[in-house]
């Protein structure tokens, strides 16, 4: 079944809600009442470079998996999605894309359902994602010290991403958040090598913030927010994520997300990333693994 994608993106076309239009997905007619379909748009500042952002196309994926359980099972509401694995089968353009949801399982605990985002006719990611509920209400039993002695917000050694130096140029995710890079552990940006290892900074916007919602999707976006690690070791340019599975812990509190990344190892042909998202209380939010090419220029 082949139709235009037309997307009605009211209410959320706030200057300051940018993420907002990421997670707002229309529906479409569908042939099979088991495949749900809906439109929506991923704009050009979710880009790095001239790629869409991996971690943005699963928050959207999200978001269309989300509504498809709100409709289809009322009484799951509540659940929101807590893992999501995901294949990258090709690189979307900027622009219209189109979502296919169908549920796999719906359970007391745990639903399942797995998530399209399609363009020109092309499957280009395919997620399956759990939903349960949140860790929102109650209190850790046992948490560690993850964040360390990483700053709740950006300091001194912060580099914020703008158009004045190349994380910004190349970063256009930063046109629609605010973000910034450790130049402590980031040592590539001096000409240096370090342990493949790498934190910033990463905050939405006010209008994106405050709907809880878009925020715990932006949170899971967040996790697949850190440059490649293998920077530190003077490899550059694109590493095409093979596969990434992301955890969502909770709802972040309002203010800066912390997201320290590291690899175990960096292999002739492929890395793993894993990324450790933390709120301004020293949560855990979110967390993802994910297995990439790394880049072949040094």
């Amino acid at each position: 079944m082949t139709t235009e994608l037309t997307v009605d993106l009211e209410p959320a076309t706030r200057a300051d809600a940018p993420f907002s239009r990421v997670c707002a997905v229309t529906e479409l007619p569908s042939d099979d009442p088991g495949i749900g379909r809906y439109a929506g748009v991923i704009e050009s500042i979710w880009t790095i470079g001239k790629k869409l952002h991996g971690g943005t196309m699963v928050a959207g994926s999200a978001a269309a998996a989300t509504e498809w359980l709100r409709r289809t099972a009322p009484e799951r509401a509540e659940m929101f999605p807590i893992a999501a694995s995901s294949d990258f089968l090709g690189a979307p353009d900027p622009g219209a894309v189109e979502y296919e949801v169908r549920t796999r399982k719906i359970g007391r605990q745990i639903c399942l359902i797995d998530a399209s985002l399609i363009q020109n006719g092309r499957t280009l990611v395919h997620t399956a994602f759990t939903f349960s509920h949140l860790d929102d209400d109650a209190a850790p039993v046992y948490s560690a010290d993850h964040a360390q002695d990483m700053p709740a917000e950006p300091g001194d050694s912060a580099l914020s991403y703008d158009d004045e130096n190349p994380m910004g140029k190349l970063v256009h995710v930063a046109q629609g958040s605010s973000v910034a890079i450790d130049t402590e552990w980031a040592r590539f940006l001096s000409g240096e090598t370090a342990e493949p290892r790498l934190r910033l900074w990463i905050r939405p916007f006010e209008g994106d913030e405050q709907d809880p919602d878009v925020a715990a999707f932006f949170a899971l976006m967040a996790a697949d927010m850190s440059p490649p690690v293998p920077m530190n070791l003077g490899h550059f340019g694109w590493a095409p994520t093979v596969q990434i599975t992301t955890y969502l812990r909770r709802r972040p509190v309002p203010g800066w997300l912390r997201v320290i990344a590291s690899a175990r190892e960096v292999g002739g042909r492929m890395f793993d990333e894993d990324q450790l998202v933390i709120d301004s209380t020293g949560a855990i939010i979110a967390q993802s693994r994910q297995l990439a090419l790394i880049p072949q220029s040094r």
